[in-house]
């Protein structure tokens, strides 16, 4: 009968571990990439080098990049602007010329005209990669050398370098980033998860940046706040979220009241009347983590 109990007990406890849900910030500040140039394959690892001005949208990488058959590295410089990515090579001048180029360059304005700066420099060799509007996984753009034009892929949906990476570690192996599938700015915070007949869910509470330009419109505000329930297959399949605000300066959502119940597994937040969205309240149950929304 003992036996029979601490095989019970071990299988329970390996259940009910493999429940645990987590949350792990990683900002990264360098990226590899596969791709090819005319169809033989190649290998970028590029690495955050600086903002130009104000945004997180554009700033300047270094790296480089060789053919993968013979893994010789080429030394690369240049710049991601809001998804084009331009990096260049400027063979025996690399150096010095990649210095002139951080310095010639330092507002948005000036990134506009980067292609007409760089060219000024006289650069070996470049590749241009494009903002790919496209839902497939390659990104395209062109190889120049010797006023010759080929083709160029990269194989991914996004070429951004500096990235807040917020990985969910969920059971049955799987994880997920909030990256992919929210956005860009991280932020968030594991609360609480349960599981339903229906699923599970996961409740997150997030603080971040309302925008990555701190130029643009609410660059400079305290940011965006607020509450997000995932939900979940049985099986721990991703499938959709939701996202409740109760801070916002891109919503104009300020003042809001918070009171909490006796046992703290609720919070209630009374949102004023915003730009888009009338006066409401929102109760969080940490317990079953799920938010409500009513009148």
């Amino acid at each position: 009968m003992k036996k029979i109990f601490t095989v019970f007990f071990f299988f329970f406890l390996t259940s009910v571990l493999c429940q645990k849900v987590e949350l792990k910030k990683v900002t990264d500040s360098s990226q590899v990439f596969k791709g090819d140039i005319a169809g033989i394959p190649i290998t970028i690892q590029l690495h955050f080098a600086g903002i130009a001005d104000c945004s997180l949208y554009q700033y300047f990488v270094d790296g480089w990049y060789y053919y993968d058959k013979y893994q010789k590295k080429i030394p690369l410089t240049g710049i991601y602007d809001y998804g084009k990515l331009s990096l260049y090579n400027f063979g025996s001048h690399q150096k010095p010329n990649s210095k002139k180029l951080k310095e010639k360059i330092t507002s948005p304005q000036t990134v506009e005209k980067a292609n007409e700066i760089i060219q000024s420099l006289s650069p070996k060799e470049y590749i241009i990669f494009n903002q790919s509007d496209t839902r497939e996984n390659i990104i395209h753009g062109n190889f120049y050398l010797d006023k010759k034009v080929q083709p160029a892929k990269l194989f991914t949906g996004n070429d951004m370098i500096y990235r807040y990476n917020n990985y969910l570690i969920l059971p049955h192996h799987k994880n997920i980033n909030t990256f992919d599938f929210i956005n860009q700015h991280g932020g968030n915070e594991l609360i609480s998860y349960t599981s339903g007949e229906t699923g599970n869910r996961v409740l997150l509470y997030f603080e971040h940046s309302s925008n990555l330009n701190a130029c643009g419109r609410c660059g400079a505000s305290e940011g965006e706040k607020g509450y997000r329930v995932l939900y979940f297959t049985k099986d721990w399949n991703y499938k959709n979220y939701e996202e409740f605000l109760i801070e916002s300066c891109l919503e104009n959502i300020y003042d809001t009241a918070k009171t909490k119940s006796g046992d703290q597994q609720k919070l209630q937040y009374k949102i004023k009347k915003s730009d888009s969205t009338p006066a409401h309240t929102l109760t969080v149950d940490i317990k079953n983590a799920s938010v409500v929304k009513s009148k």
